[in-house]
C-alpha cells in the first residue's frame, strides 16, 4: 500500500494556489457616484455594496468612489466607456438619451393630486411604481439605456421638492423675477409659469452658483440641503412648492459589457441588491427630511416659511395642465409617441403603490417590498441581453 505525506513546501504551494484560485474567481466592480463621501447616499450604497457581496458569497464585490472617479455630469459617458463598471446615473442630465424615463420621472408632480395619504412616503411609492414600470413595461427605456451601452437595475426618489434659497419666496409676486435653479424641464416650466428665470447646472455647482448669486434659489428636496453642503448659503427655506421628487435616477446602472460577462445568479444578485439601494434612499431621505430643516432652523438661522395658499392651489392647477404638457414636450422635442398611453399606464400602479407603503417601518422592510413587487420579477436570462 501506497501513501503519500505531503511536505510542508507542498502544503504551502496548495494553501497559496487556494488562495489565488480564491482571488480569481473574486470580481471588484468601481461603482462612480456624484454625491460626496458620508453623503446618504453613499450610505446607502455601502449597504448595496454589503447586499451584493453577501448574496454572490463574495464573489462580486463594489468599490465606492463617491465625488472622486466621475461626477454627475460625467457619470453616463463614464459608464458607457468602462470607466466605471457600475454608476449612479441621473436621466434628467442627458434629456436626448433617456426621454421615455424622463417623462416618468417629470411626471412625478402629479403626487400634489393625489391626496394626503401620500404625504410622507412620496419617495418610497413613486420609487415602487417607476421601478416596477421601468422594469416590466418599458422596452423603450431598455433600448435607451442598452443605446448607452448600459443597462437599468435600480432607481431612487427623493423627497419632494422645495424652494432652498437666499430670500423669502412664498408667493406669487416674490416668485416673479427670481433665478431658480432646476432639476428638470417640469420644473422648468413651473418657474416660467410663475415669471421666474430657471436656470440648469449640475447639483455639484449649486453651492457656488447660491453663494455667486448667479441663482437666488435651488429647488431641490431638503436632506440635499447637507448632502450637498447646501445648508451653508441657504437662507430661507420653502418646502410646500413646487413638490414632485426627483425620480430620474439609475443609481446602479451596470455597464453593459460587464452585465453580460455575468453568470445569471450575479445578475439576479446585482437586481437584489439593487432593491436594497433603492429601499435606503427614499427611506432615509424621508427619516431625515424635518431633521435637516430643524438643523438649517436652528443651527444656521434659516427662516421656513409656509407657501401662500394662492400659490400652492395656482401649483395644482399648473400640475394638471402640465400633464398634458409633458406628453407634448416630449413627442415634439424628443420623440416619444406613447406617452399619454404611459402616464395612463404608470396613474394605477403609482395609486397601488401608495397603498403598499402605507405600513413600511424600516428601510429592509422597504427593500422586501421592493424585491418582491417588482424587482424579483425580472427575468435575468434575457434582461439586458
Amino acid at each position: 500500500m501506497n501513501t503519500t505525506t505531503n511536505t510542508p513546501v507542498q502544503l504551502c504551494l496548495a494553501l497559496l494556489l487556494l488562495v489565488l484560485t480564491t482571488t480569481l474567481q473574486a470580481r471588484e466592480l468601481r461603482y462612480a457616484m456624484g454625491f460626496p463621501p458620508g453623503s446618504d447616499s453613499d450610505v446607502a450604497a455601502q449597504a448595496y455594496a454589503k447586499a451584493l457581496s453577501e448574496y454572490t458569497d463574495g464573489e462580486l464585490t463594489v468599490k465606492i468612489y463617491p465625488l472622486s472617479l466621475l461626477n454627475f455630469a460625467e457619470t453616463s459617458a463614464g459608464l458607457r466607456d468602462g470607466i466605471a463598471q457600475v454608476g449612479y446615473v441621473l436621466a434628467p442630465y442627458f434629456p436626448a438619451e433617456f426621454p421615455h424615463m424622463n417623462l416618468l420621472a417629470e411626471s412625478s408632480m402629479m403626487l400634489q393630486l393625489i391626496g394626503d395619504k401620500v404625504r410622507g412616503r412620496e419617495g418610497m411609492a413613486y420609487v415602487g411604481a417607476m421601478a416596477e414600470y421601468l422594469f416590466l413595461h418599458c422596452p423603450e427605456c431598455h433600448q435607451e439605456f442598452a443605446a448607452q451601452k448600459q443597462v437599468f437595475t435600480s432607481n431612487a426618489g427623493s423627497t419632494p421638492y422645495g424652494l432652498t434659497c437666499t430670500q423669502p419666496v412664498t408667493n406669487q409676486a416674490e416668485l416673479k423675477g427670481k433665478r431658480l435653479r432646476v432639476a428638470g424641464s417640469h420644473w422648468s416650466r413651473w418657474a416660467q409659469h410663475f415669471g421666474a428665470t430657471p436656470i440648469t447646472m449640475s447639483s455639484n455647482e449649486a453651492l457656488e452658483a447660491l453663494n455667486q448669486g448667479v441663482v437666488d434659489c435651488v429647488i431641490i428636496s431638503a436632506p440635499e440641503l447637507t448632502n450637498l453642503g447646501l445648508i451653508d448659503a441657504v437662507t430661507d427655506i420653502t418646502m410646500a412648492v413646487p413638490g414632485g421628487i426627483f425620480a430620474g435616477t439609475g443609481t446602479t446602472n451596470v455597464n453593459l459589457e460587464v452585465w453580460r460577462s455575468l453568470s445569471e445568479h450575479e445578475r439576479r444578485a446585482m437586481i437584489r441588491a439593487g432593491a436594497v439601494m433603492a429601499a435606503q434612499i427614499p427611506y432615509i431621505y424621508h427619516q431625515r427630511q424635518d431633521d435637516v430643516l430643524a438643523k438649517a432652523r436652528d443651527e444656521y438661522d434659516a427662516r421656513i416659511h409656509d407657501a401662500s395658499p394662492e400659490l400652492v392651489a395656482a401649483t395644482r392647477d399648473f400640475v394638471r395642465e402640465d400633464l398634458n404638457t409633458i406628453v407634448d414636450y416630449y413627442k415634439d422635442k424628443h420623440g416619444v409617441e406613447r406617452g399619454q398611453e404611459m402616464l395612463d399606464e404608470f396613474l394605477p400602479i403609482l395609486e397601488r403603490w401608495v397603498d403598499l407603503v402605507q405600513d413600511i417601518d424600516s428601510a429592509e422592510a422597504l427593500a422586501e417590498l421592493y424585491w418582491k413587487e417588482a424587482y424579483s420579477k425580472v427575468d435575468v436570462s434575457r434582461y439586458g441581453l
